[in-house]
């Protein structure tokens, strides 16, 4: 029922209705905080500056006061919402470490990734994750609900409404996929 609510949200949201941005928030909210604290849950950093409460409002900065969104259904926002909060991280991390204090935000990577660098720096798996999406888009989408997410293979199969096995096997390609790019040279 939440997902119905959500998708007609968004799609009001999409037809200029402002004020289903307040209403999609309100179901939304504790979701991209969980999303957020599993973010930051995989950082090397404990001491880290920024919050999931941060995290989550500048996200929602971005997704709203940006470019407009042509919104498909929840496991599209959702996704759209981790890749930000990802963004607000690799951001964040760039303008506390400065020209001066060295080394990046770090990220603690799946222990069933082939060949894992743990830690890996962060801007490095954005990259990979964005190449890897002009490969195979839904492989990406995979990693990131997965990975920046913390979401299940059966809750993203259910989200993207495609099969438990199409979910496994898009992550089995992106398994193998990242492991060949971070393997030492």
């Amino acid at each position: 029922m939440q997902a119905t609510n959500i998708t007609e949200l968004l799609h009001d949201i999409r037809g200029g209705n402002r004020d289903a941005e307040g209403r999609l928030m309100d179901l939304v909210y504790s979701d991209l905080k969980v999303i957020a604290r599993r973010q930051m849950s995989k950082e090397r950093r404990r001491d880290h500056t920024l919050q999931p409460t941060a995290m989550v409002h500048e996200a929602y900065l971005r997704i709203f006061h940006g470019a407009p969104v042509n919104w498909q259904d929840r496991a599209h926002f959702m996704a759209v919402a981790a890749s930000q909060m990802r963004r607000v991280l690799i951001d964040h991390g760039r303008a506390v470490r400065g020209p001066r204090r060295g080394g990046g935000l770090k990220v603690e990577l799946p222990e069933d990734m082939p060949n894992p660098q743990s830690p890996c720096d962060l801007e490095v798996i954005d990259d990979l994750i964005e190449r890897l999406r002009k490969t195979d888009p839904e492989a990406a989408t995979v990693v990131e609900l997965k990975f920046f997410s913390g979401l299940t293979d059966k809750e993203i199969a259910a989200n993207l409404g495609v099969s438990h096995s199409t979910i496994r096997r898009h992550w089995s390609f992106a398994r193998a996929w990242l492991g060949k790019h971070l393997a030492p040279a």
